[in-house]
């Protein structure tokens, strides 16, 4: 690849750069102090999210790994027990951070698509209670991930969402949603993000994805989860001074990025159908339901190393999750350069297989690259649909 040469950056949809628009906003916010509650364009953000989630408050952070960290830790005390799917993110991509944070024992579901059932919950909680108390975990919380990230950007419906909240409610144990790309379940279903929102108690969303954003993520919940969040956000030293720079690149976000959403599941969509017609990769999601993109090249003789590393060199960036390449789209990344993605990696099964290296995409990501030093995790098969 050229100096010159641009770099497709499908490692994950965190590479989206804001945009020409986006960073006229930012430089005309309008700030304040926010860890008075001062700022003016943080508490408008904080506001409308509150509002586009149907909840009482909600709460500004520098990004959704500490909002998933207070949120837990609100919700539960040490030695509790939070169920959770066995790939979500706060299990396998966030450092065991609320093991640190929390002290809490994870009861993990093992799912296909990340999605699991209210029988499923109900089995967790069955081994949860093993032992009478007090020599069993109490569970207090249960943890979902909308979209799931490792299980191929999945959607769950609101009906799944509410036959889980409903258990979980009967069972006296809270509902957390890991709400990163939220909204696009939101474009991808046609369900608002409130009606999502309301099986939860509560959910956050990030606006570095998907939504273009360089900073920024908000937690929302009742007023009173707020108020104890605002104290956990100050002890985890998550507090900002003029934050407002940051919220507005958000606040364009939400007014400009949502609907193209839609964009970006099509060429997801178009990638995965590509990809399908290339003979010894298979392709884990066929029809990936939102932006997210999972296939096997070792049909192909090349070993996920050296696929990424040549297609790298080709001027197309991925990244491997657990043993599998995945491949993200969002706002930088257009059709033509799904085209040019599927090109290049044309061009190199026509050539014969080299050795590489462990795969390592040209970019560093936690959520991408935490199984590099160890085996990979066998995933229970996903029925294509």
């Amino acid at each position: 690849m050229s100096s010159a040469q641009r770099l497709i950056p499908l490692v994950s949809d965190t590479e989206s750069q804001p945009t020409a628009a986006m960073r006229i906003a930012i430089a005309n916010a309008e700030v304040g102090d926010e860890q008075r509650g001062e700022d003016p364009t943080v508490n408008r953000l904080q506001a409308r999210v509150a509002e586009l989630l149907g909840k009482e408050a909600a709460l500004w952070f520098a990004g959704g790994t500490m909002c998933n960290f207070v949120a837990i830790k609100v919700h539960t005390q040490p030695a509790d027990a939070v169920i959770a799917d066995w790939m979500a993110h706060i299990i396998r991509a966030e450092s065991a951070g609320v093991a640190f944070s929390s002290a809490v024992h994870v009861e993990p579901i093992v799912s296909e698509r990340g999605i699991f059932n209210a029988s499923d919950l109900r089995a967790a909680l069955g081994r949860l209670r093993t032992t009478p108390s007090p020599y069993a975990p109490r569970p207090k919380l249960v943890c979902v991930e909308q979209t799931h990230n490792f299980g191929g950007g999945a959607v769950w419906s609101l009906g799944e969402l509410r036959a889980v909240s409903n258990l979980a409610g009967a069972e006296g144990l809270a509902v957390h949603m890991d709400g990163a790309r939220l909204l696009n379940a939101v474009v991808a279903s046609g369900t608002s993000a409130a009606e999502f929102a309301a099986t939860a108690d509560s959910v956050w969303l990030d606006f570095t994805k998907g939504l273009g954003a360089p900073i920024g993520a908000v937690l929302a919940g009742s007023r009173d989860f707020i108020a104890e969040a605002r104290r956990y956000k100050h002890v985890f030293a998550g507090a900002m001074r003029q934050a407002g720079i940051a919220a507005a690149g958000c606040l364009h976000a939400l007014d400009r990025h949502v609907e193209r959403l839609a964009d970006d599941h099509a060429n997801a969509g178009r990638l995965a159908d590509r990809l399908g017609q290339i003979e010894g990769i298979r392709v884990r999601t066929p029809a990936p339901e939102t932006n997210m993109v999972f296939f096997d090249p070792s049909g192909t003789g090349w070993s996920n190393g050296a696929f990424l590393a040549e297609l790298a060199v080709r001027g197309v960036r991925m990244g491997e999750v657990s043993g599998e390449i995945r491949a993200v789209t969002h706002l930088d990344v257009s059709r033509a350069d799904v085209d040019t993605a599927v090109a290049a990696i044309a061009a190199i099964l026509k050539t014969s297989p080299v050795a590489g290296p462990i795969a390592k995409s040209s970019g560093y990501e936690p959520d991408l690259h935490w199984r590099q030093t160890c085996p990979p995790i066998p995933c229970p098969p996903t029925p294509a649909h």
